[in-house]
């Protein structure tokens, strides 16, 4: 298993939401619905992507787009167009003042619009993720990012808008799925691409001493790795894995570790009932104290207190 596996396996489409939306220009979609990771394609017409904080961003037909949410954002014709449409969490579509009276009638399963013939069709899903796992593959994702149609694997595409439009049993497990293609087909693309500034980790998975490193620590970071063990694996000096290790991903091989380990222990305060104590020796630690300590270093809190934020959270 690599880095990316390990993150998009915390990144699974779970009841996602899924809208076609087909205007006519002037056009533009406000989109509020407030989740952590969208992803939206082109299927006829061009538009910009506009966000406070960045420049607008063009997408062409057939090109794939992923926005971190929570923010909201605007999706239209042009930068300027106001929006005729509002996308509410769960999908909901409310017109806006001055919108065609037709805008929000559904035109079929999951599709709103005016007309199916408009000139612009928008094809989006929402992904809800939680949890420090996700979250680290969310740090490395830009506000708003754009991969041409070329780069992606628009059959992808187009199977989803067809099982978008269609409404049998199980329906919303088959969307999940193709989201979920459709995030790695798209991430995958993106992070090739030299404007990308793709993470370190991602970087070094393709170096032929880090790589096999990386992938040692994700295959079993309960193992007690030592730089020395890493170092013998890989075949290289201590010195020379340290060094490529640290350049390639921005931290030392140990500080890696002990980050990975903490992100998949988090993630087990909030998603089991496990004790602690169990979830220090599944994620490489000798006892729930040992855990403890490191957890509180790196977190600045305890895993109880963590974990009791869950059940706030909850309640």
């Amino acid at each position: 298993m690599d880095v990316l596996d390990d993150l998009l396996a915390g990144a699974k489409a779970s009841d996602g939401v899924f809208n076609l939306t087909i205007m006519d220009p002037p056009w533009a979609l406000h989109i509020v619905e407030q989740a952590p990771l969208a992803l939206a394609s082109l299927v006829r017409g061009s538009a910009w992507i506009v966000r406070d904080g960045i420049e607008p961003v063009r997408m062409e037909e057939g090109d794939v787009a992923i926005v971190r949410g929570p923010e909201p954002y605007i999706v239209g014709d042009e930068p300027e167009t106001a929006p005729q449409l509002r996308i509410h969490p769960g999908g909901r579509c409310e017109p806006l003042p001055g919108a065609p009276v037709d805008y929000s009638a559904r035109l079929g399963v999951r599709t709103y619009g005016g007309r199916p013939e408009g000139a612009a069709m928008v094809i989006s899903g929402t992904y809800r993720l939680d949890g420090d796992i996700s979250g680290r593959l969310l740090a490395a994702l830009p506000s708003v990012l754009v991969v041409p149609a070329a780069d992606v694997a628009g059959h992808v595409m187009e199977t989803m808008l067809a099982e978008i439009q269609s409404d049998e049993p199980g329906q919303q497990s088959v969307l999940d799925r193709w989201l979920d293609l459709a995030l790695i087909t798209t991430l995958r693309a993106w992070f090739a691409r030299p404007e990308s500034h793709a993470p370190g980790w991602y970087r070094a998975q393709s170096d032929p001493v880090v790589g096999p490193a990386l992938r040692l620590l994700h295959d079993d970071p309960a193992h007690p790795w030592s730089i020395g063990e890493l170092a013998d694996r890989a075949n290289v000096s201590r010195a020379t894995l340290s060094r490529r290790f640290t350049a390639l991903v921005g931290e030392a091989p140990m500080a890696y570790l002990t980050a990975w380990r903490i992100t998949l222990a988090a993630d087990l305060l909030r998603a089991t009932d496990d004790t602690i104590e169990a979830i220090a020796r599944r994620v490489g630690y000798a006892n729930a104290f040992a855990l403890s300590v490191a957890f509180k270093r790196v977190r600045g809190v305890t895993p109880t207190t963590h974990r009791r934020s869950r059940d706030r959270l909850a309640a």
